[in-house]
């Protein structure tokens, strides 16, 4: 897989789009320099693509098995994982008085993107040892940060999160994992279900993070404690002692991201699993959430380099492949060539393309929220990525799956064959739409957290700049543009009529927001995709004025006028559904489907 044009798109949007220079002036993010960020990139691609992507198809041929109790890994892992660390990238955002770098999130958040493009297996587990760190960090005794945080955020070890039992799914409310007090520690008595990168022999301990409940804990959600639950015990002088009693009992077959363990955990077979408190007892899930949101955002960038995979590997085969005759063309030709090929072409490159701004925006408003010296800045940039958290994960990942399919679609027949890789992509992401809650999950948050919530005054704010961006795309002259506006101010007024709809009808009835949540939430990724793209060709076309030739820019004003063209008008029909209402929904009977 080759990164040198993602390269350069990357760093477009991160300038343009995500403002990395305004983000560098915050303290502590004063190393992120242009220079910086491009040499990071760049080494981030070098790595990617001689080292990890080599083994994504290794992964998926052999994936992971449980052995005599022992996980082990496919051919190469624990090799490609050690190098990882060795080149210090699981410390790339981390605090510096870990030894983590602290750069921006939003510098993590691309390089997160090549290794999801080059193999989501394998980037799985320092994506959740980053989440676990996050979570530790915010509510972790000053004890357990010292005690474990240098060795994560080094990446000599790794964390999980363990929330789901068997009969509980996403309903937490219903875990009933033990927790027992005993001296200074509690023991931990149950079992956890799909814990990724659950046990491994990649790394000499593994910090799990392990919902539970106390004796006397309240029923719900409101009595569910967290807990760190190592691998291995630590002795006083930071050594690994016995192993503790928590333990991988089964690995789960599954579709797809084969080289990632995906475990049944057992917590307390015999003595009890040693475990240590994180923040308050019963108020253990607003401490995993901590790493869920910042998860949250981590699988919406799978789903943008699960895209940006499958793109390059269709637009290659397209290139390469010859079949039959095209108009003003001599003899046969690549497939490329044909209207209908490109066509897919162009809309797996226009979403990957607005996927990934959306996710670098919201990443840069991470930043900005939490790195601003003004609390006027931080409140809005807080507000506005809460906004935008559960649209990038659930609509960069419902979008991935449209643009991986299409990539097996692209390659006809041959797609359907694994040994071209391209069905690899569509089966690796079909997970990502699940991934800390559903689509339907994201999109009940969205409208009822983040828009009904507030009675709509964050939204407001973000539909407000919409219209401003409307009047600064219609000033601009030239047909590409015109295209453009055009179709904006349709979606603009989709979304905005839609937006008035779920505040005036979301509470009408018991299921009026429900019925609407999904599409209300593919309305606003869609609008906000055209925005981004628009934005984008605006930028490309001050380039241009500027004097530049370089054909980047003229491809980033055609691929936004495609989306444009193509996607946006996506917008209206989101928005109809949005507003029709329970009744088709809701009137079948149960006993009728």
């Amino acid at each position: 897989m080759s990164y040198e044009a993602p390269l350069k798109e990357m760093q477009f949007v991160l300038k343009e789009l995500a403002d990395i220079n305004a983000i560098a002036q915050h303290p502590g993010f004063e190393d992120a320099t242009p220079d910086m960020v491009e040499a990071i990139l760049k080494e981030a691609g070098k790595l990617a693509s001689l080292v990890i992507e080599p083994l994504n198809n290794i992964g998926d041929q052999q994936g992971s098995r449980l052995e005599n109790g022992v996980v082990v890994n496919p051919d190469g892992f624990k090799e490609a994982y050690q190098q990882f660390v060795e080149n210090g990238w699981p410390g790339l955002h981390q605090p510096t008085e870990f030894d983590g770098q602290g750069l921006p999130f939003l510098m993590q958040s691309a390089v997160s993107e090549m290794w999801n493009a080059s193999n989501m297996a394998f980037a799985l587990c320092p994506m959740l040892t980053a989440g676990a760190i996050e979570a530790i960090n915010a509510h972790g005794s000053d004890e357990i940060k010292k005690t474990y945080l240098p060795k994560m955020v080094s990446g000599e070890w790794t964390g999980t999160m363990n929330l789901t039992e068997p009969q509980a799914g996403s309903d937490l409310s219903a875990v009933r994992t033990q927790a027992t007090k005993e001296g200074d520690h509690y023991l931990i008595k149950g079992s956890k279900i799909f814990i990724t990168w659950g046990d491994h022999e990649m790394t000499d301990n593994i910090a799990h993070l392990v919902l539970a409940r106390l004796p006397d804990a309240p029923e719900g959600v409101k009595g569910i404690s967290l807990f760190i639950v190592p691998k291995y015990l630590i002795n006083e002088d930071g050594s690994l002692g016995e192993r503790n009693d928590a333990k991988a009992v089964s690995l789960e077959h599954k579709l797809g991201i084969h080289a990632s363990p995906t475990c049944v955990m057992s917590f307390g077979d015999e003595t009890g699993a040693v475990g240590y408190l994180i923040g308050e007892e019963n108020n253990g899930l607003s401490c995993m959430f901590t790493m869920m949101n910042h998860a949250r955002l981590e699988v919406g960038m799978e789903g943008v380099g699960l895209s940006e995979g499958a793109y390059q590997h269709a637009l290659a085969y397209a290139k390469d492949r010859t079949q039959g005759y095209s108009p003003g063309s001599e003899g046969r030709v690549s497939i490329i060539h044909h209207a209908d090929v490109r066509r897919m072409l162009m809309q797996m490159k226009a979403f990957t393309e607005a996927g990934r701004a959306l996710a670098y925006v919201a990443a840069g408003a991470h930043d900005h929220a939490y790195q601003s010296t003004d609390e006027k800045v931080a409140d809005f940039q807080r507000r506005r990525m809460d906004l935008l958290t559960p649209i990038v994960k659930a609509w960069c990942t419902e979008v991935a799956q449209e643009v991986t399919s299409l990539g097996v679609q692209v390659h006809g027949g041959m797609g359907f064959i694994e040994e071209t890789g391209a069905a690899q992509y569509m089966r690796d992401a079909r997970i990502i739409t699940i991934y800390e809650g559903t689509t339907g999950i994201q999109a009940g948050d969205l409208i009822g957290r983040k828009v009904l919530r507030d009675k709509g005054a964050t939204v407001s704010e973000l539909i407000a700049e919409l219209n401003e961006f409307e009047t600064t795309l219609k000033a601009q002259s030239g047909d590409d543009f015109a295209i453009m506006s055009t179709q904006f101010s349709a979606a603009l007024k989709a979304v905005t009529e839609s937006t008035k709809w779920v505040l005036e009808k979301g509470m009408e009835t018991p299921h009026s927001a429900g019925a609407a949540s999904v599409n209300y939430l593919m309305l606003m990724g869609t609008v906000l995709g055209g925005w981004l793209m628009a934005k984008s060709a605006l930028a490309a076309q001050r380039e241009i004025d500027a004097g530049s030739t370089d054909e980047f820019f003229k491809t980033k004003i055609l691929t936004a006028r495609f989306y444009a063209e193509h996607i946006l008008p996506r917008s209206e029909a989101y928005a109809t559904t949005v507003q029709s209402g329970v009744g088709a929904i809701m009137d079948l009977s149960i006993e009728n489907f």
